[in-house]
């Protein structure tokens, strides 16, 4: 359209001019042009005609632009091939912008099962632990932010009396005549049976009892530990807690268990038959027919359902024999350790320190005169002899 445009401009301007040049010849057509005026209007014709040639040489130059976008240079190409390509680039564009977005969702995804599994096996772990099974747990494993982890401590061990009366982390006031133990240079008391209870029930709350500054459980109730109490307790000490209480997370003390209450049923199995079969033959027993008798006659589920009920009340049953056997013996532990646990502060445990010191020298005694043998008392008689008037 533009170039189209630039030549009916170029037309109307020759035609101007030579609608001028004619205007000027019929103007002197009355007289006889002279021959000024004819080179002057041939001069015109050719002044306009050169500004018209050089009017379509400037347009036919200039760089044109069609409607569909293409372009024209300068000389005469045209550009699609570059479109081609900045359309090609785009695509890929949009195609590596694709993946990258698939990508960021696969990660994603991986991610949030990777957590999930953490957080699964973080939570079978824990119930795990509760169960017996030996497995870290958050507790075991976490430090308070800014505290340092704990450590082994030395112990003290003071006889608490009405006399010389001592605190108790647990109770407020120990009991007279009971022992009680802190850790070393401290005056932070707890009674010894306390302690050992505790530790048997929930030993998660011994350590916070001293702000968890101290590895309690490891320093004083861990064989391999130099600072043990449990290296004073003897065998009966040690068949109580390491055996029976310890062993193997308490399968010593349930396998124990369950071999004497079958010894027992054993045992009285002669009287259990005798009571079954009395009880089968009784006429009261028959006489409940309508009722235990749709029990018999039930299907399968019903019947799988009783037994399963029937076993759940046995578990606990047991269950509850085992906890009270357990604390017998936690008692039992707790007397044993105020028994041979020895004193280190307090009076008490001067004199206990006397005693020894005198056991020693007595002791030492002895064994001067076991060193004495029967040759040096022969020197003595032959001694006699020889001076014996």
């Amino acid at each position: 359209m533009m170039i189209c445009h630039r030549y009916l401009l170029a037309t109307l301007a020759i035609a101007l001019s030579i609608e001028r040049g004619t205007a000027a010849g019929s103007h002197s057509s009355w007289r006889r042009p002279s021959c000024n005026s004819l080179a002057t209007v041939t001069s015109e014709n050719t002044r306009c005609a050169s500004s018209s040639s050089s009017i379509t040489d400037d347009a036919l130059n200039l760089p044109l632009k069609l409607r569909g976008g293409s372009t024209i240079a300068d000389d005469g190409e045209i550009t699609d091939e570059e479109e081609e390509e900045d359309e090609e680039e785009e695509e890929q564009r949009k195609i590596q912008q694709q993946k990258k977005e698939e990508f960021e969702k696969l990660s994603k995804y991986r991610t949030e099962q990777q957590i999930l599994y953490q957080i699964r096996s973080t939570y079978l772990s824990e119930m795990l632990a509760l169960r017996g099974v030996p497995l870290p747990t958050i507790t075991s494993v976490s430090t308070a932010d800014g505290d340092k982890p704990p450590e082994k401590v030395d112990w003290d061990c003071a006889m608490c009396t009405e006399e010389d009366p001592k605190s108790c982390l647990y109770s407020f006031d120990a009991e007279p005549n009971t022992k009680v133990v802190a850790p070393l240079g401290t005056d932070q008391w707890i009674s010894l049976s306390a302690l050992n209870r505790l530790r048997r029930t929930d030993p998660t709350k011994v350590e916070p009892m001293w702000h968890s500054r101290y590895s309690i459980l490891k320093s004083w109730f861990a064989d391999e530990s130099e600072f043990s109490m449990l290296q004073h307790v003897g065998v009966k000490g040690f068949l109580v807690s390491s055996v029976l209480l310890d062993g193997g997370n308490g399968l010593v003390l349930r396998s124990l268990l369950i071999m004497t209450v079958l010894s027992v049923i054993i045992t009285l199995m002669p009287l259990l038959e005798f009571i079954v079969g009395r009880m089968i033959v009784s006429a009261p027993f028959w006489a409940q027919w309508t009722t235990w008798g749709r029990v018999v006659r039930a299907g399968f589920p019903l019947k799988l359902l009783l037994g399963q009920l029937a076993w759940k009340g046995v578990a606990t049953t047991f269950s509850k024999l085992e906890n009270n056997v357990r604390e017998y013996i936690v008692d039992m532990e707790c007397e044993i350790l105020e028994e041979s646990v020895p004193l280190t502060v307090g009076v008490d445990s001067v004199e206990e320190e006397e005693e020894e010191e005198d056991v020693s020298d007595e002791e030492e005694v002895e064994l001067e005169y076991d060193n004495l043998d029967g040759e040096d008392f022969d020197s003595y008689d032959d001694y006699d002899d020889d001076y014996d008037y």
